[in-house]
């Protein structure tokens, strides 16, 4: 019954995937064949639930790569070679751990199916037969080991990730070119503060905003390999498209975190979209007062979102455009799940790129952005 769970869910799931996300789809591997499954499990000595040989059965794994299928806890689907190999490695971290303490890190009964990838977090089913608790889903974390209550069974998880899928962003499911991802947001607080408020005196202790950037600064390349396809495609586009961008993405940063009440702000993002160039950034002038004392405010209200917007407008409004389209990207991504699509939107909604590897970034001809780090690295493969 739980391996027929296992084939509806994934059927669910791959049509989902196959309507919204195709290029993760792609990425799901093709069954395993049942002499794989028999090795992988007699290279462990376990016994695998039925869920996980009728999933294997299905999906052998997913390839790795940002456009991997991923459980919302980020993890990516192993296949058999995959769950040896991790499972291994677990078990060699945990060998010297008594049983009490195997328990609530991990028995040598665990096998690891999903691994985060960058740490040895990861999903992992229980394969101790004859337990209660045989076939149930925990996961793994560094810090504090294994815990269980994810699902009773692999296909009451697999059935579970494909309703979240189906209830869409509620469920903290984004798309965007082609790509299923997973984030969830907090929108901002934008109701206290008042636009009437008067401007602190010039001489009033107010923390300083960072006013040492230019236009002309250069973006570290890595800073936009962050950003992936959209990154690859503002270290592209002209300058020009990349400043109108940076205009439209301050705009509804300060809609979102409320900024816009203030009139001072108001006029500077006018300003900015009619082309005329901001005066010389000043402590004490009334945009710069306006932001230092938001500063203070949100501190009060412990509203981080506005503080970074508050610090970021600064920048924005004298520096740099490619480091505005950069940081407005980062506060908004918690703010808001269409971030990316509002973004590639205000850059004129071209073509994407590929996700850019380190050979991008090393070929890259753009003044604006130091890619120098990775051109030497290109350059050393070459030698």
């Amino acid at each position: 019954m739980t391996a027929d769970l296992v084939q509806d869910s994934w059927d669910r799931i791959d049509a989902w995937l196959r309507e919204h996300a195709p290029r993760t789809l792609a990425t799901l591997l093709p069954p395993a064949g049942d002499e794989e499954v028999a090795a992988a499990q007699k290279e462990l000595g376990v016994i695998f639930p039925p869920d996980l040989v009728a999933s294997l059965l299905r999906h052998n794994g997913a390839q790795d790569g940002p456009e991997a299928f991923r459980f919302s806890t980020h993890d990516c689907l192993l296949g058999t070679s995959g769950i040896v190999a991790d499972t291994r490695f677990m078990r060699n971290v945990a060998e010297d751990l008594d049983a009490e303490e195997a328990v609530d890190y991990w028995h040598h009964g665990y096998v690891k199916f999903g691994s985060y990838g960058v740490t040895s977090d990861g999903l992992m089913i229980d394969c101790r037969p004859g337990l209660d608790s045989f076939g149930a889903i925990g996961r793994f974390f560094d810090e504090t080991g294994t815990s269980f209550g994810k699902a009773g069974s692999l296909g009451e998880y697999l059935a579970e990730l494909a309703g979240q899928l189906e209830r869409g962003q509620d469920a903290g499911v984004v798309t965007f070119n082609g790509r299923l991802l997973w984030e969830w947001a907090m929108p901002a607080r934008p109701e206290w503060g008042s636009a009437d408020e008067p401007l602190p005196a010039p001489d009033e202790q107010l923390p300083e905003l960072d006013l040492s950037h230019s236009p002309a600064d250069l973006l570290h390349a890595s800073y936009l390999d962050g950003l992936e396809e959209l990154g690859a495609l503002i270290a592209v586009l002209p300058r020009e498209r990349v400043a109108e961008a940076a205009r439209k993405q301050l705009r509804r940063l300060a809609v979102e975190t409320g900024l816009d009440k203030y009139p001072e702000v108001r006029s500077a993002l006018d300003a900015l979209e009619r082309g005329e160039a901001p005066p010389r950034p000043d402590e004490v002038g009334p945009l710069a007062l306006r932001l230092r004392a938001v500063i203070v405010q949100a501190n009060t209200h412990r509203d981080t979102n506005r503080r970074w917007a508050a610090e970021k407008m600064a920048h924005g409004i004298w520096g740099s455009p490619y480091r505005s389209v950069y940081e407005s990207a980062g506060i908004r991504s918690r703010l808001t799940l269409n971030w990316r699509a509002d973004l590639h939107a205000d850059l004129g909604s071209p073509p994407l790129p590929p996700i850019p590897d380190d050979r991008f970034w090393g070929t890259l001809r753009n003044p604006a952005v130091d890619s120098s780090w990775y051109a030497a690295q290109c350059a050393q493969d070459q030698d």
